[in-house]
Parts: structure tokens; C-alpha cells; sequence
């Protein structure tokens, strides 16, 4: 897996409409996370570019063959679309890492490989709902016909950009739908280079669109537009209800929103191994520097278990090292921003003056690259409304809390706010099924943190987590729309 030299990668600095790029003049700057560096700029897409976007994408739905052609045909399609990207490898990973969190190791290992099959697993629905036949009179023919929604607007992260984008386009475009995306206009390239590859594959033009800009401009016109007739969306919560407020002010119409997270872990003190178990739980915080909406934050621990459980995570946090996304070894992965950083470092600050008790980290890493880099972070508190505990960081920052029995566990899990996962670490399986039972999240994990490299298990959150699921069966039936018909036999 070869480093490679981020002054050597051509960017597609441009949006994707109707089967080719479309370039604008540059209002945003791009900058890398490891480096702090500006390395491109970006064009903003107004109301009007938008509209032809979205209007390409209409004319395609109307008038073209993609929501009208044998489902197969769709389906096959796809699975081309996924084995051009697989072979792309070499110019979509370090594509995907350069101005991204994500390391050039991870990139070509996972995220490139996990979008193509994540393409392949939705394309294999496209024929195997078609609706149902109702059971009616005998003199009656009663069906429910599955149909395509029409355009759908996908608003995708800055977190995981390959696949997220999978998470949201896939689905959509295997229903028959099409599709208007607006990548994070931090990590705003791959996604033109998929639509690229979407030609390539056969997909017909206007069918799959990306427009570049940022939420309050190009998202927020996007959402409005009347043609798009269903928005999807990952990211904050605060944003989800502003996307979801102008659905409905412009709709109403459907939307799948994947939000926010403060996501416990809950660990009894008869783990059978604990050493299996603290990295589990290293890996849920520190994975992409806690980037990561499902982000193991909270750490519930049974109290007899507190000395030792700190001993290894501090082993595995100190052994982190971080580097720039452009070089092979296994680095640490930097946060997006300054502004994230200046953000998770106020937090920090906030909880010890709440009363925290810092175990570890706390504060940058020393570097002269200037990139953005934060050291993984315990912190100590019995209060659950510090605000380590109550607020979504996006950082690795992990907050320790003890706890005597089951019950208090199961309080202390309890957020006012979230519910997108939890996971449980127990060898007693009369309580994982208790807890799993009573957790309020929308995903729970047992003696394991972390999806698992397919796509059946839908995703989704509880509370204000978000609303609709991603993945699995759940995201390709919303993507449909159901027609009832009714036929009298008897004339």
C-alpha cells in the first residue's frame, strides 16, 4: 500500500450534471486536515445551479430509461459501477485520503473495497420487490405495485466520504430512482469521480448528479426544490431538523436522517477477557479520531473493574501515533478542521471545569506540519450532565462512569437527547438480552463495537438520532413508493 506525494493528484474541482463535469467560479476553499494546508477550490452551486441539477435529474426520471428499464438491467449496471471502482483503487484512495481523516492504508484496504460491495449488495434488490398481490374478493384483482419516488437528494458527510455516499445513492439508484448528490464540501472530490465511473458503467446521463457547495446555499436549495421528492441526509442533529423543517415547509416530503450519537459502552466485570475487551474499546474512540457517529463516547464500567480497564487503555492510546493521511504505517487520523479542533478542546475544557477528572490526554499533539491532531482523551466523571457526557464531541474523547449494579448501568446509559448505538460486554447472556432489550438505541452491539464489513443490518437512530435506517432492506424500501390498484373482474 503505497504512500504517495498529495501534489501528484489530480482534483476534479467541478460539479457533475448531466453526464459531464460543469465548472464554476471558485467560492470556497479546500483545506487538508493533516496539514492545514489549502489545496484546492471549490464552486459553490447558487438556486439556479441547483435547478439544473435537479431538473436534469427530473428529465432523466420522466423521460429516460433508468426507472423504466428491467430491473436487471438497473442491477447490472451497478455491478459494473463496482467493479470499475474496485478498479480505480489507485486513484480513488488516495483521491478519498487526501483531504480527508482517512489514512491511505484504510482507503485502499476498506472504504474503496467496502463502496464497491456496498453498490453490489443494493444492486441485487433492484428485481426482488415489485409489490404484492391482495387478498380480495374473488371478484376482484387487488395489487400493490412498488414504484420509484422520483428525484432524490442526498446530502452526504465529511466523516467517510466513499461510503457514505454508498450509503445514500446506492439504494436510490437500485429503486429506479435519481439522484442529485451534495458531497461535505471539505471532501468534496470522490464523489465526482463515482458519478464518472457511473458513466463509464453504462448509467445513463442525468441519472446520477453531484453538486458542490455548502448546507446553508447549495444543501438548503437542494432540500427546497420542488422536483426532489425525498432528502436524504447523515450528520448533526442540529442540521437534520433545519433539513427536515424545509422538507416539510416545501413538501412535505420524506426524508432519512442519520444524526448525532453519544453512544455507550456498558462493561460487567465477568468479561472473559479483558484485554480483547479494552481494545474494543480503544478501537470505538479512536477509530478515525472518533469521527464516527456511532463513536463508543461513554464508557459505563463496573467499578471493580475501573484500574485495570484504565491501565490498557492508556497502553493502547499512548501507542498512537498520528501522520498525514498521504503516508503509509497505521497513523492516527487528524480532525477535519481547526474549527473541529478549537471545538473538542473547548468541550474538554468546559467538562474539567464541570469537574472532571482528565486521566490522559487533554490537549493537541505537538507537530510543526501543522496539521490537526488531538490526543485520545479520558476523562472521569460521575455527573451526567458534564458536558464530556451530555455532548456529541466528534473527537477521541472517551468519558468514564462506574456503576454497582445492572439497573445503574442502564440509568447511566440512558441519554435525554441520543440514541444511535450502545454496545454491551458481558459473558452473561440472560443479562445481554435483558440490556439489549432496554437500551434506547437504534443499534446495539454485544462483545463487539463496530458494523460488520456488509450491509444487511439496517442502521438508524432512536430520539433524536435520527430518523428512518440506512442500510439493509429498510433503506432500498425507502426509497419506494406504493401504488394500490383495484380491478373489478365481473365486467
Amino acid at each position: 500500500m503505497p504512500s504517495f506525494d498529495p501534489a501528484r493528484i489530480a482534483l476534479p474541482c467541478a460539479h457533475f450534471i448531466q453526464g459531464q463535469r460543469v465548472t464554476d467560479p471558485s467560492a470556497l476553499s479546500v483545506s487538508r486536515p493533516s496539514d492545514g494546508a489549502v489545496y484546492a477550490e471549490l464552486p459553490m452551486a447558487d438556486a439556479n445551479r441547483v435547478d439544473d441539477a435537479v431538473t436534469s435529474a427530473h428529465q432523466a426520471f420522466v423521460r429516460g430509461d433508468w426507472s423504466r428499464c428491467a430491473p436487471r438491467e438497473r442491477a447490472r449496471i451497478m455491478r459494473r459501477w463496482a467493479d470499475l471502482i474496485e478498479a480505480d483503487i489507485d486513484y480513488l484512495a488516495p483521491l478519498e485520503s487526501l483531504g480527508s481523516t482517512r489514512p491511505i492504508d484504510q482507503t485502499r484496504a476498506w472504504d474503496v473495497p467496502y463502496t464497491a460491495e456496498g453498490i453490489r449488495f443494493f444492486a441485487e434488490f433492484a428485481d426482488k420487490h415489485g409489490g404484492e398481490v391482495a387478498a380480495t374478493a374473488h371478484d376482484h384483482l387487488g395489487m400493490q405495485i412498488a414504484e420509484p419516488l422520483g428525484v432524490v437528494g442526498a446530502i452526504a458527510p465529511w466523516n467517510f466520504p466513499l461510503s457514505m455516499t454508498c450509503w445514500k445513492v446506492a439504494p436510490a439508484l437500485a429503486a429506479g430512482n435519481t439522484v442529485v448528490l451534495k458531497p461535505s464540501e471539505m471532501t468534496p472530490f470522490t464523489a465526482v469521480r463515482l458519478a464518472e465511473l457511473a458513466i463509464k458503467a453504462g448509467m445513463p446521463p442525468g441519472v446520477f448528479n453531484v453538486i458542490q457547495g455548502n448546507g446553508p446555499v447549495t444543501g438548503d436549495a437542494l432540500c427546497r426544490h420542488p422536483y426532489v421528492a425525498k432528502v436524504t441526509f447523515t450528520g448533526s442533529t442540529v442540521t437534520g431538523r433545519t433539513i427536515m423543517g424545509a422538507c416539510a415547509e416545501t413538501g412535505p416530503k420524506p426524508v432519512t436522517l442519520e444524526l448525532g450519537g453519544k453512544s455507550p459502552q456498558l462493561v460487567f466485570a465477568d468479561i472473559p477477557d479483558i484485554d480483547r475487551t479494552a481494545k474494543t474499546l480503544a478501537a470505538a474512540i479512536t477509530g478515525n479520531a472518533g469521527q464516527v457517529c456511532v463513536a463508543g463516547s461513554r464508557l459505563l464500567i463496573q467499578h471493580e473493574l475501573v484500574e485495570s480497564m484504565m491501565e490498557r487503555l492508556s497502553k493502547h492510546f499512548n501507542a498512537l501515533t498520528p501522520g498525514p493521511t498521504w503516508q503509509t504505517g497505521g497513523w492516527f487520523s487528524p480532525i477535519i478542521s481547526a474549527t473541529q479542533l478549537t471545538r473538542i478542546e473547548s468541550i474538554v475544557a468546559r467538562s474539567r471545569e464541570a469537574g472532571a477528572e482528565l486521566l490522559g490526554g487533554g490537549e493537541r499533539f505537538e507537530r510543526n506540519d501543522g496539521g490537526h491532531f488531538y490526543q485520545p482523551t479520558l476523562l472521569h466523571t460521575n455527573d451526567r450532565h458534564n458536558p464530556a457526557v451530555e455532548e456529541e464531541i466528534f473527537g477521541p474523547v472517551l468519558t468514564i462512569q462506574t456503576f454497582e449494579s445492572e439497573e445503574e448501568a442502564l440509568a447511566l446509559a440512558e441519554h435525554d437527547v441520543y440514541g444511535l448505538a450502545a454496545g454491551i460486554h458481558t459473558a452473561d447472556l440472560g443479562r445481554a438480552l435483558r440490556t439489549v432489550r432496554r437500551l434506547s438505541a437504534g443499534t446495539v452491539w454485544v462483545n463487539r463495537y463496530g458494523r460488520s464489513n456488509d450491509y444487511i443490518l439496517p442502521t438508524g437512530g432512536y430520539k433524536r438520532s435520527g430518523v428512518g435506517r440506512d442500510l439493509g432492506r429498510a433503506a432500498f424500501d425507502a426509497c419506494l413508493q406504493h401504488k394500490s390498484v383495484l380491478i373489478d373482474l365481473d365486467q
